[in-house]
């Protein structure tokens, strides 16, 4: 049914996440509650075909893969032209094409000191040549990052050409430059007009933009008006009947397939259920795409869909998931 207060006619679809978002600015996020909204408004160079198996990168807003050198340490990425921003105030009535500098300043941001970014070690990681001593400059003077001191081997060549040399071989850069939560294009102008308050304006070039957010209750993404013309495709493996029934489904139809996504924060495991049962929420799974198991013996009791679930249309997927666990040992401690 739709959505309360929703237009007729209008696809809406409404999760839930289980954990609250800390931030919409992606230069100061690493939880995954606030990379699944930031990666659905800031788009990355490279993304991924998730039909794919093994799942495999795309271009998103690169033009085609990137030039890389025998040992791995020079890239040089060009991006599509005609990418551009939604209207934001910030912009100041001009059309903004996004380009490669948008790049440089989302990764010059996340080392910048005054950030205080979670993932500036990540991204120091990578070992670009230069990178980590503009850092270093910044906090060794005391004084505001340099955005404009040119860093060696992070520099848009022109608009549309990023080039990114590295200090060691890096083979698997590409994974990196694919988190668009994280490493999405940024327009400077738009971080600088709105300050202190960035976090709750992100303007980026995906489907969707931010539309309302009550904190730690409720975020809403909207269609973004000025996204550019996507068609669905992708390539799952032949054999991949479910993959290939997809592919059949969606082909050719233009992105985004519904026009908002309204995500509630709840959470407490019951009303996650009530929620589900009440018809406020279309799926269980919420960000971690998984059905918690206190409500397994209810929804899947003896591994099939319950009566009256499917008396509803409601349809239950399997995945297999691997566990990671890690333990930490201070050795520093005497």
């Amino acid at each position: 049914p739709p959505a309360p207060g929703s237009a007729v006619g209008r696809k809406v679809l409404r999760l839930l996440f289980n954990g609250a978002e800390t931030s919409l600015d992606p230069a100061r996020i690493s939880d995954i509650y606030s990379g699944a909204f930031t990666a659905h408004i800031f788009e990355a160079l490279y993304g991924y075909d998730h039909l794919a198996r093994p799942p495999k990168l795309v271009p998103v807003t690169a033009d085609g893969m990137p030039e890389v050198s025998a040992d791995f340490r020079v890239w040089t990425i060009r991006l599509k032209q005609g990418i551009r921003f939604p209207d934001d105030p910030a912009f100041r009535g001009r059309v903004r094409e996004l380009q490669a500098r948008d790049y440089v300043y989302a990764i010059q941001r996340t080392v910048d000191p005054a950030n205080i970014s979670p993932v500036e070690a990540d991204t120091a990681d990578l070992g670009i040549v230069g990178l980590k001593e503009a850092r270093e400059a910044a906090l060794k003077a005391n004084k505001p990052f340099d955005y404009d001191q040119p860093i060696p081997g992070l520099r848009a060549l022109d608009g549309h050409t990023l080039r990114i040399e590295l200090q060691k071989p890096r083979p698997r850069l590409l994974y990196a430059l694919a988190r668009a939560g994280l490493l999405g294009g940024v327009a400077r102008e738009v971080v600088e007009y709105y300050g202190k308050d960035i976090s709750e304006h992100p303007v980026g070039t995906c489907p969707f933009r931010l539309k309302s957010w009550r904190r730690s209750s409720r975020i809403v993404l909207e269609r973004n008006p000025f996204y550019r013309e996507v068609l669905y495709d992708a390539q799952p493996a032949a054999d991949d009947a479910e993959g290939q029934a997809l592919l059949a489904q969606f082909k050719g139809r233009r992105l985004p397939l519904v026009d908002e996504v309204d995500v509630a924060i709840i959470e407490e495991f019951q009303p996650q259920w009530l929620a589900f049962l009440g018809h406020e929420v279309d799926a269980l799974a919420g960000e971690t795409g998984q059905l918690p198991s206190q409500f397994a013996p209810l929804a899947v009791p003896g591994g099939k869909l319950a009566p009256n679930l499917v008396r509803r249309g409601v349809r239950a997927y399997r995945q297999l998931t691997a566990d990671c666990v890690f333990t930490y040992f201070n050795m520093d401690d005497p």
